[in-house]
């Protein structure tokens, strides 16, 4: 058996890890803003008067006002999305399964474009998330349905489902988009292929309190996770109650999705991607792969943002863009890899 870092040692490692991160994208745009101006800037926010500025108010500006909550944001998202992809992964015994592959995410989005073309914001800035936390909840629900109507209970066949009603739930966003406002149009299709432009620090209270709810949540149903990769009747003659544990899951899952989708659009693959990666690194208990994989996915999403605002400055690419093309060629190497 190989042996593997302590976890203490590994997130230690993966703090560190992030921080660099957070620090090179607040760091690298279009305006280029010196590390040291960054780290000035924060220390000045967090004690005001610490640092005498020998920075212009504009870079402040752009630091603090515009990168910072962008960078925050990335790291709530790709974190998120890592930790239910490990945790759909483990109850649906499906290395496929993915929020997006679901249809969470289309039901998550179907929410969000009802709230911002027809509903308008009845429930103030609250209407985006519960409206997409609601479409998430409906579509795993659907897809859980479908699952049973044709059968298909299988780990396999429960992704095929998921993408039958991720394609339908889609067709319905795209009949509200035809039908919404025409002005708004293009900002929807922008949100639609994943953003974090509109990143604001007043929101960012509320992926971070879901992330901190649903992961603590995860994290000390670890055990319970590692029962379920083995099976159903495994996971029973240890007293755990496999059908509702693993709907409890999905809805963790839908709160968790819809809340990210609703502040940054659709981003795929994450959760398909992070937590393979992290099970080569940290092995396969569950009390290491949530934490593992919430600061991987965190980390991965920064610099895949940092690569959205980089590649075609000073245009702002949808992230959505850049983690489906590593995920579509992640997706194909992990098929070969588990080819007979």
């Amino acid at each position: 058996m190989s042996r593997r870092l302590p976890l203490f040692v590994s997130l230690s490692v993966g703090a560190v890890l992030l921080a660099l991160s957070m620090s090179a994208a607040v760091s690298v745009g279009a305006v280029q803003v010196p590390l040291a101006s960054v780290w000035g800037i924060l220390i000045n926010k967090i004690v005001p008067g610490s640092i005498a500025p020998y920075w212009s108010a504009g870079r402040e500006a752009i630091v603090w006002d515009i990168r910072f909550p962008r960078t925050i944001l990335a790291a709530f998202v790709g974190a998120g999305l890592a930790m239910v992809g490990a945790s759909l992964q483990a109850v649906t015994r499906n290395p496929l399964a993915d929020p997006h592959l679901l249809g969470i995410s289309a039901g998550a989005a179907f929410g969000a474009i009802l709230a911002l073309l027809h509903t308008g914001l009845f429930l103030g800035l609250l209407t985006v998330p519960l409206l997409a936390f609601a479409g998430a909840l409906a579509a795993t629900l659907l897809v859980l349905a479908v699952s049973q109507f044709a059968t298909a209970t299988t780990a396999d066949r429960l992704v095929l489902a998921g993408v039958a009603v991720s394609f339908i739930v889609m067709s319905a966003a795209n009949v509200l988009i035809f039908l919404g406002d025409p002005r708004a149009t293009h900002t929807v299709v922008f949100w639609m292929l994943g953003g974090l432009g509109l990143a604001q620090w007043g929101q960012l209270i509320y992926p971070l309190v879901v992330l901190g709810f649903c992961g603590t949540f995860l994290w000390l149903s670890a055990s319970r996770l590692n029962a379920m990769t083995v099976g159903d009747e495994t996971a029973t003659t240890l007293g755990i109650a496999a059908a509702r544990f693993r709907l409890v899951i999905f809805v963790v899952g839908a709160l968790v999705t819809g809340v990210m989708v609703a502040f940054s659009g659709m981003i795929g693959f994450v959760g398909l991607m992070i937590p393979h990666i992290v099970r080569l690194i940290v092995g396969g208990d569950y009390a290491r792969v949530l934490p593992a994989s919430a600061i991987c996915g965190a980390i991965f999403l920064i610099w895949a943002d940092i690569a959205a605002r980089t590649v075609m400055a000073p245009d702002d690419m949808p992230i959505g863009i850049v983690t489906g093309l590593i995920g579509g060629f992640f997706f194909i190497w992990l098929l070969r890899r588990r080819a007979p």
